[in-house]
């Protein structure tokens, strides 16, 4: 025989009865399924938190049943992400090496790239660039040190920064797009 649903709103009372009766079983069946206090804990909580948020709209018949088997599901939930976050974890460490060569050899590549491409400016533009990005000077003590105007200083960094970007375009993107795909795969 069926029993049949009924639309309860659970009170305050009820509630706190609820937590009072079922919370240690509740955390008994967390704990052996997945073996940390803290966890389980974590669990039992999302678990009565939800209760909470969901005590106008649930339909109950039999509230121990619900709030155990609430646990269960999130408790393999929590198991199955556990083992996913372990999985990503072990890839990372075996790729690690791999990776960060991978890395350093293109950081190597561009800066090389980038150092041409400066190198390729002319010399009054070369200049305030390596004023600007090397030493970190501001545009107005750029002006004063090489006695031009700040508005020059303006146009100079405009000026080969366009270049830059123009020399670096072709490589850049293929460059970017292989290190999006590694970093996808590795995080």
């Amino acid at each position: 025989m069926k029993i049949p649903i009924r639309k309860i709103a659970i009170s305050k009372r009820q509630f706190e009865e609820f937590f009072q009766t079922y919370w240690k079983r509740m955390y008994a069946f967390a704990l052996k399924s997945i073996g940390d206090e803290d966890d389980a804990k974590e669990i039992v909580q999302d678990v009565f938190k939800s209760l909470w948020e969901r005590r106008t709209d649930l339909q109950l018949s039999d509230a121990e049943r619900y709030l155990l088997r609430s646990v269960k599901l999130k408790s393999l939930e929590f198991l199955r992400n556990r083992s996913n976050k372990q999985r990503h974890h072990d890839l990372i460490s075996n790729s690690e090496t791999e990776f960060y060569e991978d890395n350093n050899l293109y950081y190597k590549e561009l800066k090389n790239h980038l150092d041409n491409a400066v190198d390729s400016l002319p010399k009054q533009c070369k200049n305030v660039y390596k004023l600007s990005r090397d030493e970190g000077l501001t545009n107005k003590e750029i002006a004063t040190n090489l006695s031009i105007s700040e508005r020059a200083v303006e146009y100079h960094i405009s000026k080969a920064l366009s270049v830059i970007k123009i020399r670096l375009k072709k490589y850049c993107n293929i460059h970017i797009a292989r290190f999006l795909l590694i970093t996808f795969l590795y995080f």
